[in-house]
């Protein structure tokens, strides 16, 4: 049975998908948007949305246990973080893509940061 259960299991042991979605994480995090599977994406926002919130209520320690990485966690509380202010949730965005995989035919998404991507055309515009 499945009691208490949540998420997808993408095929991999538990260790696997919790590497494999931190990294996926960390990824996000540095470029602001990333092409994966929509499974994968859709299973990422629960990775990430927490890890902004934390870095709005500015808990260092547990954003280290999923990032593990110094440089990026002060990048998430210093810069990441501060533009999510006031903002109650929904810090990511998935646009479902209308190509396939081309190898399995795997549906395809772009995963990324609201802000960022709200910011990027207005300096364009600049």
């Amino acid at each position: 049975m499945r009691h208490s259960n949540s998420g997808k299991k993408l095929s991999r042991t538990p260790a696997h998908r919790k590497a494999l979605l931190h990294n996926l994480a960390k990824a996000l995090l540095i470029h602001g948007r990333i092409r994966t599977t929509e499974v994968k994406a859709k299973e990422l926002r629960g990775v990430v949305e927490p890890l902004i919130s934390l870095a709005k209520r500015n808990d260092r320690r547990l954003a280290y246990r999923v990032l593990c990485d110094y440089a990026l966690v002060k990048r998430l509380f210093d810069e990441i973080g501060p533009q999510f202010a006031g903002v109650p949730g929904g810090y990511t965005r998935v646009m479902k893509l209308a190509m396939p995989r081309k190898g399995d035919n795997a549906p395809m998404a772009i995963i990324e940061l609201t802000k960022q991507a709200a910011d990027a055309p207005a300096e364009a515009q600049a």
